[in-house]
């Protein structure tokens, strides 16, 4: 059985995007072959600083492996570096349907965001998806909520593709963890957590100095009221700073409630601050010590690429050979 997940090597990587996918992935090690994309082609649809995006992929890559991602049982690789992405992209492209993109919500907010740069890349970055995932024989791919669409019309091609020329590709299975699909901004508990929010007062980052994790989590909204419960509906604000609290400590939402019983929000505020700063120390103590040895990160990347290379060629030569092309 195979998985397959990427990050997009833009913005700031943040605890939201750690526990609605990284953590899975460390996970999925022990039960699955994994292969753990930096997609840097997905990321392109929107202008980059070319010396920026490099230093940003290199750092994802470390950043990936301070958090536990291990190349011994994991492939980790840049997607960039294997052709055959781009090539399925253009093979799945003549099968996929203007009307299925349109109705893409991501693509409907990223255009409203970007209005002067609505380019075709923008409008094809799930059928590029899809030729990520199905490369790479999968079986499932953990993603966040915002993803699952992408996921399911991953699914509609490789049918449509199997229907049309043939049995060549698995139908990948979507895997999202409920409790941490979607941790909302602190600063608006009604809008997701942001790699690309305007506001640093929007998330935590992986990187954030303790001083500034405690700043920002001060300065997190709270809900009308005193009492520590967990409430979505009443308490929206309050209810996303739980889950943080219970995903960070691995406590109960439960125990948390019955700890904080009785006590106001700048206590709870202090608690989950110094909770977030021990949870996060050892991943940025990796993360700088590989800093230091660049050179196993490259190794890392380059035996990554020859394990994904293999089994991409092995794909595409499928494929080809089905629709005739030589």
């Amino acid at each position: 059985m195979r998985a397959f997940s990427g990050i997009q090597p833009t913005g700031i990587i943040h605890i939201g995007n750690y526990f609605g996918a990284i953590k899975q992935w460390i996970d999925l090690q022990q039960k699955f072959e994994c292969f753990f994309c930096i997609v840097n082609q997905h990321a392109i649809t929107i202008p980059q600083n070319p010396k920026a995006l490099k230093k940003n992929t290199i750092d994802l890559a470390t950043l990936y492996l301070a958090c536990g991602l291990n190349p011994e049982i994991s492939t980790i690789f840049i997607q960039s570096e294997i052709k055959q992405h781009t090539e399925l992209t253009w093979i799945l492209n003549t099968i996929t349907k203007i009307s299925e993109l349109e109705r893409m919500t991501q693509f409907k907010e990223k255009a409203k965001q970007h209005r002067k740069n609505v380019n075709v890349g923008l409008f094809d970055y799930p059928v590029l998806m899809a030729a990520d995932i199905l490369l790479y024989k999968t079986d499932v791919v953990p993603v966040g909520e915002d993803q699952k669409q992408h996921v399911e019309i991953t699914r509609t091609l490789a049918r449509r593709f199997n229907k049309i020329y043939g049995q060549t590709f698995k139908i990948p299975e979507v895997l999202i963890k409920k409790e941490s699909a979607r941790i909302m901004g602190l600063d608006n508990p009604f809008k997701k957590m942001s790699k690309s929010a305007k506001s640093p007062l929007n998330y935590i980052a992986l990187d954030d100095s303790p001083e500034l994790i405690f700043e920002k989590i001060q300065k997190a909204v709270t809900d009308s009221g005193k009492e520590i419960v967990y409430n979505p509906q009443k308490k929206p604000a309050i209810a996303n700073l739980l889950t943080i609290f219970s995903l960070i400590t691995g406590k109960s939402i439960k125990e948390i409630e019955k700890e904080f019983q009785g006590k106001g929000y700048s206590e709870f505020k202090q608690k989950l601050a110094y909770e977030i700063i021990e949870f996060l120390s050892p991943i940025q103590a990796k993360k700088r010590d590989l800093q230091k040895n660049e050179k196993y990160v490259f190794q890392v990347l380059e035996i990554g690429k020859e394990k994904a290379k293999i089994i991409a060629k092995e794909t595409m030569n499928r494929v080809n050979e089905k629709i005739g092309l030589i």
